[in-house]
């Protein structure tokens, strides 16, 4: 009966034994700690407890682990986990001073007490100790065992660990520490409510320089190591951590990972110095009450963020700096253009140099302006897109219509764009949707990293290029599977032909003369600018980076001259000057053709195209549709036209001439004094003949038309504009067939008109007859 008893006893012993040690033996809440890509310190976020505690750490510096073990436990990596003459010798100590003065206790023990932190310090403890001590020498290595204890002991105040307590002390990271430094840290947890740095000096001194001298005596360090580190002063207060990316700390949080050591993939100089410039010129921006920045920098190959500055600071959180404005939706102003560009190019509907339609709009009631409030009359797409036209690109967003758009961005994962199509309409192209800074800089990115793929991966393309950018260093070195596609959301050809139309940007005056400097890189680039100057954007492109930046306020309030070409873009630029200067894209042949293309109208050339040149264009370009805007006219001997109805053709002269629609035509005019309007029509002539020379400028729809309202209260004229190929000629004017009035070289007129449906008849002094009915509504 003894003997089972005496079995079970050792049985259960055995159980309690192996399974006594829970895992993992801390459970204490820990600091957010934020490291760059080669662990540089960028900052940390204090514990849930109130206390500086990193995270674990399983790396200890060579000096602190022999600090620790010849002021501690000299015999720490002989003994297996208690030391029994330590014991003994502590034993006699405390019966003699009849109170406890020693512990006798190892590291090991050591750790096991701060696991079991709140138990009373009695014989009963100890013994439970000495027996958790040899199991842990079991479970963990005497590396481990020396980094745990590193990692949990109390170094005075609210600090925790050898790496909080390296940065709070003394300003840098433990394996920087000096000698002295590391001899100062040892002694600490022996007593660190009686001994903290700034307080009881002397006391901290005399327990540290007794250890520098057994350190010497024992070999470890020279006498010289001995001498210098004697010498060394004592920290007077607690360091403040670094704070270098405060938004990017509380994003990981957000992330779910608090407590957690957040290995990141920022370069930490590269930091500092996106952080110093738009600290500056935020304070510029000041003066004109524009208090907030953000700038982000993406490395293109793998889509890691190498900088991340959230917001600019602020003291006492003012002007909302706590925002995270890369992460924030805001309008997105003109950012979208080169992503419809890129789409339309992509599905043959235009080529760069197509001409668009740049003319007062109204569509649907929706009347959008450019930027300047003048008019082109027409504008080759690529140059539309430099100049970030407004009018030009709501026509080819019409063109390629909003739903096939909203599925382009959809693929591109913007996050932000979660309403149905219909609820932005053509204004999506124009900051009607909210995008977020993070989310388009990595959309340009991945079409940069794709469009550098395209030779690597013999003209094909791979699915996984195209993601979302990152902030968290892979812990392993595997790379995604390559899963290659014929097709891509966006081909190599459109981003290529997309990114030379961007280098035509016109830099701010800041930039003046980039182009004659031969390490200035050439860079991709497009700013933004929200309705009501709210929101300035500019986001940057080569083959290896990508910067992002934002200006204005975070509350909202828009500000004069809060353009993004004005403050955005003077800061991408200063960021590009720390970057490596890269080559440009290599042009995806495989993709391109090149073909004869009309030099006025940006159209592939038809037979009567005077003037070509032969420009490479996407593939897809091959199915747009001629040149739809020269013609071939017949001229007699007195530079009239005419038709064989009124002149033999033996006396004509056959000629290719370039005419636009009447309202194009008279804006283009003022642009472009080279334009040759068309030649006037014999009067010998059938009438018929004639081209329609007259069309409405203003309203553009006048099938329905409400009557304005004047500040007084009192019934607005409406104002009609109207386009005649030779301006000088007199047009006649008529309501219902009641003559109103007539007007020359400019031809404009007041109305003032009831409610109702009417008809507007023009006639020239040549009988030419424009007829246009619509409908009085009422006012507004």
């Amino acid at each position: 009966m003894k003997k089972k008893a005496f079995l079970l006893f050792i049985s259960v012993f055995v159980i309690w034994f192996i399974f006594s040690l829970p895992k993992p033996l801390f459970k204490n809440p820990t600091s957010t700690v934020l490291v760059d890509r080669v662990n540089n310190l960028m900052g940390a976020r204090i514990s849930s407890d109130g206390q500086w505690h990193f995270p674990q750490n399983d790396s200890v510096p060579e000096k602190f682990v022999k600090a620790i073990q010849y002021f501690e436990d000299e015999y720490f990596f002989k003994h297996p986990g208690i030391n029994p003459v330590s014991l003994y010798r502590a034993f006699k100590q405390n019966i003699k001073a009849r109170e406890i003065v020693s512990g006798g206790s190892t590291i090991t023990m050591q750790i096991i007490r701060l696991s079991r932190k709140g138990k009373p310090r009695n014989i009963w403890q100890k013994s439970i100790e000495c027996i958790l001590s040899l199991r842990a020498e079991i479970r963990y290595t005497k590396s481990e065992i020396i980094a745990l204890y590193a990692s949990n002991a109390p170094f005075g105040g609210n600090v925790i660990g050898l790496d909080a307590a390296a940065w709070r002390y003394f300003g840098q990271k433990a394996s920087n520490l000096s000698w002295a430094e590391a001899a100062t840290l040892a002694v600490l947890p022996n007593a660190p409510s009686l001994i903290y740095p700034g307080k009881n000096k002397d006391q901290l001194k005399r327990k540290r320089d007794i250890l520098l001298k057994k350190l010497m005596d024992k070999g470890v360090i020279s006498d010289m190591d001995y001498e210098l580190a004697f010498d060394e002063p004592l920290p007077d207060k607690p360091f403040p951590l670094p704070n270098y990316s405060n938004h990017l700390i509380n994003r990981s949080i957000t992330d779910g990972l608090n407590g957690e050591f957040i290995h990141s993939t920022v370069d930490l100089n590269l930091q500092l110095q996106v952080n110093q410039i738009v600290e500056r010129f935020s304070r510029e921006f000041q003066n004109n009450e524009i208090f907030n920045a953000a700038a982000l920098v993406i490395e293109v190959e793998t889509g890691n963020i190498i900088a991340y500055k959230g917001n600019s600071y602020h003291p006492e959180n003012l002007h909302e700096n706590e925002v995270d404005i890369i992460s924030s939706p805001r309008s997105s102003g003109s950012i979208l253009k080169p992503l419809l560009y890129a789409s339309m190019i992509m599905d043959g509907e235009i080529l760069p140099q197509t001409l668009v339609a740049d003319i007062p709009t109204q569509i649907s009631g929706y009347t959008p302006k450019n930027f300047d409030k003048s008019y082109d009359g027409a504008v080759p797409a690529d140059e539309a897109l430099y100049r970030s036209l407004n009018i030009p690109f709501v026509k080819l967003l019409q063109q390629y219509s909003t739903d096939k758009f909203y599925f382009k961005l959809k693929q591109l994962n913007i996050s932000t764009i979660d309403k149905p199509a219909n609820h932005y309409g053509l204004s999506i192209i124009l900051g009607g949707a909210e995008v977020r800074l993070d989310e388009i800089t990595g959309c340009y990115a991945s079409m940069a990293r794709s469009l550098n793929h395209f030779m690597d991966y013999s003209s094909q393309y791979d699915k996984n290029d195209f993601h979302g950018i990152k902030y968290l260093k892979s812990q392993k070195n595997t790379k995604e599977k390559i899963l290659l596609e014929r097709t891509s959301i966006y081909d190599a050809a459109s981003i290529w032909l997309t990114f030379e139309a961007m280098k035509n940007v016109n830099r701010p005056y800041q930039e003046t003369g980039w182009e004659n400097y031969s390490s200035s890189q050439q860079i991709a680039w497009k700013t933004g600018t929200s309705f009501g100057f709210r929101d300035g954007w500019a986001i940057g492109i080569t083959p290896k980076h990508v910067v992002g930046v934002w200006i204005g306020n975070a509350t909202g309030e828009g500000r004069p001259g809060l353009t993004g070409l004005n403050t955005a873009a003077p800061v991408m630029f200063e960021i590009f000057k720390l970057l490596p200067t890269d080559n440009w894209f290599k042009p995806p042949y495989d993709e391109l053709v090149k073909i004869p293309v009309c030099k006025n109208s940006g159209h592939r050339a038809s037979l009567v195209c005077p003037d070509i040149d032969s420009v490479y264009v996407h593939f897809a370009g091959l199915r747009t549709e001629m040149c739809p805007y020269h013609q071939i006219i017949h001229i007699n001997n007195m530079g009239e036209r005419v038709t064989s109805d009124c002149c033999d053709i033996y006396e004509m002269k056959h000629s290719p001439w370039f005419v636009l629609p009447p309202v194009q035509e008279w804006y283009y005019r003022q642009k472009h004094p080279n334009y040759e309007l068309l030649p006037p029509l014999s009067a010998n002539c059938n009438q018929n003949a004639k081209k329609n020379s007259m069309d409405i400028i203003y309203p553009r729809e006048l099938t329905k038309i409400y009557i304005p309202i004047d500040l007084d209260g009192k019934t607005g004229q409406v104002i009609f504009q109207v386009a005649h190929r030779m301006s000088e000629k007199t047009i006649f004017w008529h309501i219902d067939n009641e003559y109103i009035g007539s007007t020359k070289d400019i031809h404009e007129m007041g109305i003032t008109i009831k409610e109702g449906k009417h008809t507007l008849t023009l006639v020239d002094e040549n009988g030419e007859t424009f007829i246009r009915k619509f409908e009085i509504l009422g006012r507004k």
